[in-house]
């Protein structure tokens, strides 16, 4: 009889927390989102050159263009002649 009670009681629980109105949380404010700041920037305009990379003279001929201002872009096997390399390189012209 006692597990009949407490089957009862159980159940009764059950259907109470079935049957009970939903609980719905409360909307929070998000905070306002920050204001973005955009500032013009000027653009660059560039110009390109290659330049062959001869075997032992690499370094010589990047500082030679760096020199003048000239930047390392990439540097890539050439397709013509696999055994040589080119570099590519950008500097901005002036505004």
């Amino acid at each position: 009889m006692r597990s009949l009670t407490l089957l009862a009681s159980s159940v009764a629980a059950a259907a109470a927390l079935a049957f009970s109105p939903a609980v719905t949380p409360q909307a929070v404010a998000a905070p306002a989102p920050a204001q973005a700041t955009v500032a013009a920037v000027p653009q660059d305009t560039w110009e390109y050159s290659t330049a062959a990379l001869l075997p032992g003279a690499a370094k010589q001929i990047l500082d030679s263009w760096g020199a003048d201002g000239w930047e390392l872009v990439q540097v890539v096997v050439n397709p013509n002649d696999p055994g040589q390399l080119v570099a590519y390189f950008k500097r901005a012209l002036p505004a």
